[in-house]
């Protein structure tokens, strides 16, 4: 299940946050999003995970047509938010379960156990979410996202705050997720992008300036890494 956006626009006032973008996801394929802040990132991956309306245009996921099929649409979607909302009282376990009571998930106990050994989130799994640091109140939020099986991961900064080892555990199950589903990723951090990501789009001032397959980097910017290509194409204002 893919996500297909079309000629995509929001305002804000007389602000242009969006203007006119289109673009394809692909399943089995992780595509990094790109953009300096305020490029309109966000906005995107907000309208796309069924939390904000666009002004004009759509956006089709998994065969649903944002914002006509926005429930629809999201029982097919796990979406990490940038700033990752949690219930900071409740317990880890005790959260994934209210979780998939909202989803109504089968053999819910079953499938929280599966994802608390995906997410490295055993060993945590009876404190509470607020006794947690920045990078495990990380993995739970992945852990939320992909608790009910979706078909579409939309990830904002899905890393912030891991360390080194944590991010090669989360790095490793985001990459194998994206053999399986369709993941859009948003980070600042090129390396990232080269180890999980196989296509690449960079969205600066609301428009998309580059949006190619990772491995055609050399042969469409030659001489360029990925970090060189970023900065010369968003560095105006």
């Amino acid at each position: 299940m893919s996500i297909v956006v079309t000629d995509l626009h929001k305002r804000y006032g007389t602000h242009r946050a969006l203007k006119g973008i289109s673009f394809e996801a692909k399943p089995g394929r992780v595509l990094g999003f790109l953009g300096p802040n305020g490029a309109g990132k966000s906005t995107t991956m907000k309208i796309l995970a069924g939390s904000l309306v666009p002004t004009s245009g759509h956006a089709i996921i998994a065969g649903n047509n944002i914002p006509h099929d926005n429930l629809a649409a999201r029982r097919r979607t796990g979406y990490l938010p940038e700033d990752n909302p949690l219930y900071v009282d409740m317990y880890v376990r005790e959260a994934l379960a209210f979780m998939a009571g909202l989803h109504n998930i089968a053999n819910s106990k079953t499938r929280i156990a599966e994802v608390i050994a995906l997410t490295g989130l055993v060993a945590e799994q009876h404190k509470k979410i607020h006794q947690l640091s920045k990078g495990y109140r990380q993995r739970v939020g992945l852990a939320q996202a992909i608790l009910h099986d979706p078909d579409i991961l939309i990830l904002d900064e899905p890393t912030s705050g891991l360390d080194p080892n944590q991010l090669q555990d989360i790095r490793a199950l985001i990459r194998n997720l994206g053999r399986e589903k369709t993941v859009l990723l948003s980070t600042h951090i090129m390396q990232e992008v080269e180890a999980i990501c196989d296509d690449v789009i960079i969205i600066h001032h609301g428009q998309i300036v580059a949006d190619f397959p990772l491995a055609e980097l050399t042969s469409r910017y030659a001489d360029e890494r990925l970090e060189t290509l970023f900065i010369r194409l968003t560095a105006s204002n």
